[in-house]
């Protein structure tokens, strides 16, 4: 074997590798779009950043975690759900102003893991969503509660008084890092039509 076939092979194989408790394989790196969706669906949580409307941080960046869902189980839209109440710290950052940039990494999973990658290594692969929070009602309301119901159970038990609700991000903008050479760059459109 040449040491160009044993790269090529390699190459493929590191495309087999699948995150456990995932059906599908790791999307090729080179195919950006699908790599964002795989780890937006494969991702049960994720950092929220706000810009803080509390003393003293007031008009500073403000990072909290979140649970979120971009569906059950093998069938993801790639819209980031959040169950959401106005009890809390970030949530009432987003009611002065909606902005909001989401960040999710493989390295919640065991696929990093099991690589022996760093959570900073950009093989590890990590995505940051940027958009708008909004509450979301009707028949996207019920999308929302099966998207998060079914990845997050405990939250069906939640307390009924903190008036719980169903939000999602509107995402604008999505930065990719999931191999060396830098951060890369999806439109919304790549993003939701790629097949991850």
């Amino acid at each position: 074997m040449t040491p160009l076939s044993g790269l090529v092979a390699s190459f493929f194989l590191l495309q087999l590798l699948i995150a456990p408790g995932s059906p599908s394989p790791f999307p090729p790196r080179n195919e950006t779009a699908r790599v964002a969706r795989y780890v937006a669906h494969h991702c049960d949580w994720g950092a929220l950043a706000t810009i803080s409307s509390h003393s003293p941080v007031q008009g500073q960046p403000f990072a909290n975690v979140f649970s979120v869902s971009d569906g059950p189980k093998g069938a993801g839209s790639g819209v980031p759900y959040l169950y959401l109440t106005n009890m809390e710290i970030s949530v009432q950052d987003l009611q002065v102003n909606p902005n909001a940039s989401l960040t999710m990494s493989l390295a919640q999973t065991h696929f990093c893991k099991k690589e022996g990658f760093d959570p900073q290594s950009p093989l590890c692969a990590h995505i940051i969503l940027s958009g708008s929070i909004h509450q979301v009602d009707g028949t996207e309301s019920d999308t929302a509660k099966l998207a998060l119901f079914s990845r997050h159970p405990e939250m069906e038990s939640w307390p009924r008084d903190h008036s719980w609700f169903f939000a999602k991000l509107n995402v604008t903008n999505i930065w990719v890092l999931d191999y060396f050479g830098g951060i890369k760059t999806v439109t919304p459109e790549e993003y939701y039509s790629a097949k991850p």
